[in-house]
């Protein structure tokens, strides 16, 4: 049976023609990091990525702090030999870099942007990154510098875009003064849901293009996370620390999962493949990044991507009927 087509749409104002779903590359850096996943095989990594463009995604999300380079020098590898068409367009991110015990340290000076940039394309083996990204506005004051370099970097044409992330709108206007922010890529999800206050109104009025991390909260709103296996995840996993896997909140976010179940029941589907497509459902929202580390858990959210939501399905998860 010949499967549909993606759904894609434009990145803001960038040109760049993504689909909806994008394929998130942090926990191919495997663990051993203050951030990690826990452990992760490389050839299950490769082979994701490869069965993900295959069924027609066409970015790629990393960073340089996903496993200090270990996820990047994944894509490299799966990328290497591809050629115009087949290539997808690739994204990371600046100004997390390794601290002492492979804690992570923010930089936003102009120096250690430059060193990152180099050290990213060497990685990923391209001469130019589609779209660069500050991770972190962290240290506040440093921003505009921080933001220099990427304009910078541009300029030179070693990056085509740039954006930011985990910016606030006041953020964000601050860097406009130096040169637009093409994108932004925000935490967001049925839990995580601040970004609709100010920045995503914000970001749909100036016609910002919105990439949105963690749809499913990290795994969280998957359908696969239950209490003992969040029990059972490695010591290098960061999520058991983090309060969302924690009660009272856990239970709370378990009973959405179900809620979620149901409705992915009618549409024959996944829990989180309709978390990830009420994510996009937002109109301010231009795609989201999901994370796969095995070929098998590509399809069923990649559907996300031509999941459309009616208002029976939205009552439903809010837990309204």
């Amino acid at each position: 049976m010949e499967k549909a087509p993606l759904g894609t749409t434009l990145l803001g104002k960038t040109g760049l023609d993504i689909t909806r779903v994008g394929f998130g590359a942090w926990a191919i850096g495997g663990g051993g990091w203050e951030f990690g996943w826990g452990p992760q095989d490389d050839d299950d990594s490769i082979a994701a990525i490869h069965h993900a463009l295959d069924l027609g995604v066409n970015w790629i999300d990393t960073a340089a702090a996903y496993g200090f380079g270990c996820s990047e020098q994944i894509v490299g590898r799966a990328l290497e030999g591809l050629r115009g068409d087949e290539r997808p367009y690739v994204f990371t991110k600046a100004s997390l870099v390794e601290g002492p015990g492979r804690t992570v340290v923010h930089s936003l000076t102009r120096d250690s942007i430059l060193r990152e940039a180099e050290a990213s394309l060497k990685r990923l083996g391209s001469d130019a990154i589609d779209l660069y990204q500050i991770h972190w506005p962290i240290p506040a004051p440093d921003i505009e510098e921080g933001w220099a370099a990427l304009a910078e970097l541009k300029e030179q044409g070693l990056v085509r875009h740039i954006g930011v992330s985990n910016f606030s709108v006041a953020q964000i206007r601050r860097a406009q003064q130096i040169a637009p922010v093409e994108t932004v890529q925000p935490q967001y999800s049925l839990i995580d849901r601040d970004a609709e206050t100010q920045l995503l109104p914000f970001t749909e009025h100036e016609a910002i293009g919105v990439i949105v991390y963690s749809p499913m909260a990290s795994g969280l709103l998957s359908g696969a996370m239950t209490r003992s296996r969040i029990a059972q995840l490695p010591d290098d996993d960061w999520r058991p620390h983090d309060p969302r896997f924690q009660e009272p909140r856990l239970s709370h976010h378990l009973a959405l999962v179900e809620r979620l179940r149901a409705v992915a029941d009618r549409h024959s589907t996944t829990p989180g493949a309709v978390a990830i497509a009420w994510a996009v459902g937002n109109p301010a929202v231009d795609g989201a990044i999901v994370g796969f580390r095995r070929p098998d858990q590509v399809d069923p959210l990649v559907r996300a991507a031509n999941l459309r939501l009616d208002a029976s399905d939205l009552t439903a998860i809010e837990g309204k009927n």
